[in-house]
């Protein structure tokens, strides 16, 4: 392929090689944001177009808000590798993706830009509209690859997307002590635990037993939701936050 008409208008075009056909799906019903986790954004978009990578992603937002568009949205891109939500494994299937360019956590995680942001919401926006996805499958990379991957972490707006009717988000509830429960707790309570996170998408098995995956679970909906303290524990704040995602969630299927 030597170029396409981009999907959103006002999108650069550079094609990369690294796509090929949805599996078992017609159209995407996630979308999957990344952060590029580079030193620079033209590393990054070299790296997406190149073959020798085997991973690309729909689009790449730069730090000034110029977008690039490397893969039609009618193709798979190779960007979610080994993930999956509620029961579905193909994520690339299922998705478009979206990289940020930003540093990440190894290279000097820094706060988005505004600029960027507003790129992305007008991105989005377009990519919902499109293919009609509900708020509560815009997704981190960090919540489809939970332990995996950790983008586009606890500095991403998620409260600035939700505003602009892009994603799903809740305040987090006020972080007080008490009770909470953690690695190596077992019973009832982490059962339920278990069993919120599986209903909201993240691969957890229902064991009774709070272990590695758990936490693991935990982590990434806190990187999410709460990311004033990401540390596995799933405490009162946690649990209440995880609770009135749940009910936003019931809400608007309802």
């Amino acid at each position: 392929m030597t170029g396409f008409r981009p999907d959103h208008a006002g999108a650069d075009v550079r094609v990369s090689p690294n796509f090929g056909p949805r599996l078992g799906v017609a159209r995407p019903d996630m979308i999957v944001l990344h952060y590029t986790g580079m030193p620079t954004g033209a590393a990054a978009e070299a790296w997406l177009c190149d073959s020798a990578s085997e991973v690309s992603s729909h689009y790449l937002v730069h730090k000034d808000g110029r977008i690039v568009q490397m893969v039609r949205e009618s193709d798979r891109a190779w960007h979610a590798g080994k993930s999956s939500w509620a029961g579905v494994t193909d994520i690339n299937s299922r998705s478009v993706g979206v990289e940020i360019v930003n540093p990440g956590h190894a290279l000097g995680y820094r706060t988005f830009p505004r600029r960027q942001i507003e790129a992305v919401i007008g991105l989005c926006t377009g990519i919902v509209q499109r293919h009609g996805i509900a708020g509560e499958r815009v997704l981190a990379h960090s919540d489809v690859a939970p332990g995996r991957k950790i983008d586009p972490g606890e500095k991403f707006p998620w409260k600035a997307l939700a505003t602009a009717g892009i994603g799903h988000w809740v305040p987090a509830a006020p972080i007080r002590r008490g009770p909470s429960l953690c690695l190596g707790d077992q019973g009832c309570a982490v059962e339920e635990l278990q069993s919120m996170l599986a209903l909201y998408g993240y691969g957890v098995e229902i064991t009774g037993q709070f272990d590695d995956q758990t936490r693991i679970a935990v982590e990434a909906f806190q990187r999410h939701f709460r990311p004033r303290r990401v540390d596995g524990i799933a405490d009162g704040s946690t649990l209440r936050t995880l609770r009135t995602a749940l009910d936003g969630v019931a809400a608007q299927l309802g």
